[in-house]
């Protein structure tokens, strides 16, 4: 059955070249092959042939997968969720996608109408420390191809430049229990550590998160989440990398998930404990934008960033705006952190919320609060957050547009200047500039092969 998809798929998958001076058109077939299941030697992807995801695929054996620049892989839909197609890269393993702004490697469904859903997730299985030792990817079959965990913080399981994902995060239904870690979607970074690099990557509609990090020290930049199902960046299990220049851009109201999407979600682990290491993800630049317009109804998309049960955070020199029921939400465990400065900081960022008495909130016993303490707090002289009463105060180009935002600064913006890089947590990754949110005079998320907003 499958091999009868895939002759269709090689049909279909067809490009049109004239030959100069002549008026015949020749219909050249490009080449098509499908990925083995397990990829146990080091394997690199022809540059001139489309591939196909069928199924799950593990690479592992201490092996690299390598994808070069242009290359597009298409994932069979299927409807089980135990059938999801997904690509693992096991511990010791390494991925190494190599794309650029003009020829981005693709991942997408093979579905003629795709939609959320269609496929899993790329998941990445390192050595790095989690606080449970060692664990298993929730929703797969336990087994040395889908554990991860270590020792190891400076682990390398390769390197991601211009990677786009569509349809994808199929693996978790939607009635999911809501103190339970996510089952893997999207890019899923499971103790992956700080050797690893990974920049310029987009995730388009995943039906659940959009990125994932799972434990592990890896650092980022240049991410970017576009109206997904669930979280745009979801941080559990003792993540602690750095992060810089994050866009969490939707368009849509709703979202069917039981969790709630927000643009940032963190947690320690299920508890919540105390467990080592905590997790503490350390974020800069990012800008989180919610849907154009106030919300009548209350839906499942709630908060630009919401900080639960033991997180230690720091974000700074962000941009917040447009969410229906706040800008900011701490819990019981993470409140008191928060406001004693004991490992969390929330510093020099700009704030908004369509509900301004709930710009910051406070999630207590499953109701969500306006908390005027920790507003107090927020806008002191040593936080300096701003808090923002009308989204057209930013002064972004273009917040919303048919053909993608442009949220570079305009003139008076109170973006352009503001931040700030002093401490400790900042003298190493980070790139030190002057505005706030992810973009300075450089739109880098402007509609490209790479970026498309659809």
């Amino acid at each position: 059955m499958i091999k009868n998809r895939l002759l269709l798929v090689a049909l279909i998958y067809t490009f049109a070249a004239c030959q100069k001076n002549s008026d015949q058109m020749i219909i050249i077939p490009n080449k098509i092959d499908t990925l083995p299941n397990n990829i146990t030697s080091d394997l690199t992807l022809n540059a001139n042939t489309s591939y196909i995801l069928a199924g799950r695929v593990f690479v592992k054996n201490n092996a690299s997968l390598i994808i070069p620049a242009g290359v597009t892989v298409s994932a069979v839909k299927n409807d089980a969720l135990g059938d999801k197609s997904i690509l693992v890269i096991t511990k010791g393993a390494k991925l190494m996608i190599n794309g650029t702004l003009e020829k981005p490697v693709l991942f997408t469904s093979a579905a003629t109408t795709k939609a959320p859903g269609d496929w899993g997730a790329i998941i990445i299985l390192g050595k790095a420390p989690t606080n449970i030792g060692t664990g298993n990817v929730e929703g797969l079959t336990v087994s040395p191809d889908t554990e991860f965990g270590g020792t190891i913080s400076d682990d390398n399981s390769g390197s991601i430049s211009y990677l786009r994902m569509e349809y994808c995060g199929g693996i978790n239904p939607d009635n999911e229990n809501e103190w339970l870690v996510d089952k893997a979607s999207g890019l899923c970074l499971e103790s992956v550590g700080s050797a690893t690099t990974i920049n310029n990557v987009m995730i388009v509609h995943s039906r659940d998160d959009a990125f994932q990090f799972v434990g592990g020290t890896v650092n980022a930049t240049h991410l970017i989440g576009y109206n997904n199902g669930d979280d745009d960046f979801d941080f559990d299990l003792g993540y602690a990398g750095k992060l810089q220049y994050l866009l969490s851009y939707r368009t849509e109201l709703t979202s069917t998930h039981a969790l709630r999407a927000n643009g940032i979600e963190t947690y320690n682990d299920e508890v919540p404990t105390l467990n080592l290491p905590l997790t503490r993800p350390v974020i800069s630049n990012s800008t989180i934008i919610g849907p154009q317009g106030m919300e009548t109804l209350k839906t499942n998309l709630n908060q630009g960033v919401y900080i639960r049960k033991g997180t230690r955070f720091v974000l700074q020199n962000s941009i917040i705006a447009e969410y229906p029921q706040g800008g900011l939400m701490v819990c019981n465990k993470t409140r008191p952190v928060l406001l004693s400065n004991a490992g969390s900081a929330f510093k020099y960022n700009l704030v908004h919320s369509d509900s301004v008495n709930r710009t910051f909130s406070w999630d207590k016993d499953y109701a969500v609060f306006g908390d005027l303490v920790l507003r107090d707090f927020a806008l002191n002289t040593t936080n300096k957050n701003i808090l923002v009463e009308d989204a057209v105060t930013f002064k972004l180009k273009a917040m919303y547009a048919a053909n993608g935002p442009d949220l570079t600064p305009a003139e008076g913006s109170p973006a352009l200047t503001g931040a700030n890089f002093d401490g400790p947590d900042f003298t190493t990754f980070f790139t030190a500039v002057t505005y706030r949110g992810a973009f300075g005079s450089t739109n880098w998320a402007a509609a490209s092969n790479w970026v498309v907003w659809k």
